[in-house]
């Protein structure tokens, strides 16, 4: 072996060690910070970690990405919806007049808000980005009431970690820590671009998370549940998407 080849071996596997080290150091400090995401487990927990603590750590308060109004996409990409309950189907009947948004768990007044409640308690706007981690993504304006809101006339108890939230679709539910949930971006939306919120992206309720990719912005929202821990929700995972192979936080 010449010299050079010697070299570079010999740093290569001082880098590696050094990158390995590195990694159970920056794993140490996750824990010690409590940033540990419930998927940590598995083949790609650690990296999971890593990615939740750093992004935690450099980007907590970081604003949203909004664009202006001429860069709202003229015809938003529209995914595939599976077969929805008959009960959803009777409340399209009604006008969503007799939809409800749960929020219970750590809270101190749980409540059931209708869709006018929501509208009655604050109203903001945004122009963010849908970004799929299968390579679409559309602009819209999304307009709803910021979950913050939502969760002080709940009364959010200090202890609460987490907020789990959940679809009219049994399969589909999601989960936030609290320092998504309480940023600014996050809103229970009830209206996109010129009107009522479609269907088709959700209505009449959808919990848009525009810092992390779409799925964690479910449609169809029914409830919100404040909890100190995901681990008695399915698999204690965080949500659906772990349990079919995505990761729990998504951010963009």
């Amino acid at each position: 072996m010449n010299p050079l080849s010697r070299r570079k071996l010999l740093y290569t596997g001082t880098a590696a060690v050094a990158g390995a080290t590195g990694l159970v150091t920056a794993a140490r400090l996750a824990e010690k910070y409590g940033l540990i995401p419930p998927d940590h487990g598995g083949l790609y927990g650690t990296g999971e970690t890593l990615s939740y603590a750093c992004q935690r750590v450099l980007t907590a308060n970081r604003p949203l990405r909004e664009f202006p109004r001429s860069m709202i996409s003229k015809q938003p990409f529209m995914n595939e919806i599976s077969k929805l309950p008959d009960t959803f189907k009777a409340s399209q009947a009604a006008n969503f007049a007799d939809w409800r948004l749960t929020v219970d768990g750590l809270v101190t007044h749980p409540l059931s808000l209708s869709i006018a409640d929501l509208r009655a308690l604050a109203t903001r706007n945004q122009i963010t980005e849908v970004a799929c981690e299968e390579g679409w993504s559309y602009i819209a304006e999304w307009i709803g009431t910021p979950l913050s809101l939502v969760l002080r006339e709940a009364g959010l108890k200090p202890e609460a970690r987490y907020l789990a939230y959940f679809s009219i679709q049994p399969d589909w539910w999601e989960s936030v820590d609290i320092t998504e949930a309480l940023h600014p971006g996050t809103l229970v939306t009830w209206a996109m671009n010129d009107g009522d919120l479609p269907v088709g992206f959700g209505g009449p309720l959808r919990l848009r998370v525009p810092r992390q990719l779409g799925y964690k912005s479910i449609k169809f929202l029914t409830r919100i549940t404040a909890t100190d821990s995901m681990k008695h929700f399915g698999k204690g995972l965080g949500s659906s998407s772990p349990e079919g192979g995505y990761a729990w936080y998504a951010g963009i």
